[in-house]
């Protein structure tokens, strides 16, 4: 993907040195409405008993009347530097702020997301329609959302209570080393496909989604937020076919898409975490399913041919 040099968008939050945390759990695909993609299982570290605090404590107080700088050897050994957990690296900008650098995967994040607001605000203006870009919000482990608490384990998702996409960029490594979906066009589809939750809040088909299976059973639930899921997967096809217009797209990038389709469907990531599917929980869709509709979208290039909702899947 040809991405280097072009614009960056503006509304990227890079969150990524805040210490923030708090909001209720629960970020996920229906966590407090947010429309996640599914993965994650990054989880980092975890929580202290009420004893282990108790003794931590007693040996602080105790090298502290030794005159013991117990603040400055943890500064010194890095266990104060923000890390996650061993061998976590994180370059901060200069000034002392704690914001990350605009390191170069912030800067594919900012091209891409400004890729999908130029793409979109030209689709909205056809519609004669106004298109408000989404916030995109990079965080590291865990960070507070209005649809709960944003971690690794989630996955990135989109929140409609914010507009907001969150995104811990582990997540492509993520999908590298345990889905097998590597490239850049792979990790831009992952963007792509937030951002068409987005779109539906903006056309008033999210709400409404998040309206209805309320009062749905949870398997009428889930076979409803597939087709959501799949609408946004061909709404991300879309963004692809006028980002192939603009002749960005590279050989091979189209099939790093697919493949990253594939390797997150439903059916895929149950087979490959306990061996066996349970279709009455598919609430993304199939590999099958979200290859089609991608495909669909790209081959397309209109909103009117993603009708999910409507149509077979």
């Amino acid at each position: 993907m040809d991405w280097k040099g072009r614009r960056q968008s503006d509304n990227i939050e890079d969150e990524r040195g805040s210490s923030q945390m708090g909001g209720s759990s629960g970020g996920g695909p229906f966590g407090g409405g947010g429309m996640g993609f599914p993965g994650g299982g990054m989880r980092r570290g975890g929580g202290l008993s009420i004893s282990t605090i108790v003794i931590l404590v007693v040996i602080f107080l105790v090298l502290r009347a030794m005159g013991v700088d117990v603040i400055g050897l943890l500064q010194q050994s890095g266990a104060l530097d923000g890390g996650t957990g061993p061998g976590y690296q994180q370059s901060n900008s200069s000034g002392g702020s704690g914001a990350p650098a605009n390191d170069e995967m912030k800067q594919f994040v900012a091209t891409v997301l400004a890729d999908t607001e130029d793409t979109w605000t030209g689709i909205f203006k056809s519609m004669g329609k106004t298109y408000t870009d989404p916030k995109l919000v990079l965080f590291s482990g865990r960070f507070p959302s209005a649809c709960g608490t944003a971690s690794a384990a989630t996955g990135p998702f989109y929140c409609p209570s914010d507009q907001k996409v969150y995104l811990d960029m582990a997540f492509f490594q993520q999908m590298k080393d345990q889905f097998g979906a590597s490239g850049d066009f792979a990790q831009a589809y992952v963007i792509a496909h937030e951002v068409g939750h987005h779109v539906q809040d903006l056309l008033g088909i999210l709400p409404k989604f998040n309206q209805a299976r309320q009062n749905m059973s949870e398997v009428d639930a889930n076979k409803l937020s597939v087709r959501i899921e799949l609408q946004a997967d061909c709404f991300a096809g879309i963004w692809g076919k006028f980002t192939q217009q603009k002749g960005i797209l590279q050989a091979g990038d189209l099939e790093e898409a697919l493949n990253a389709a594939q390797q997150i469907g439903d059916d895929t990531l149950q087979k490959r975490s306990q061996g066996y599917v349970v279709p009455d929980s598919f609430n993304h869709g199939t590999s099958a399913q979200r290859v089609k509709w991608f495909k669909q979208g790209f081959q397309s290039g209109k909103l009117s041919d993603c009708d999910t909702l409507n149509n077979p899947v």
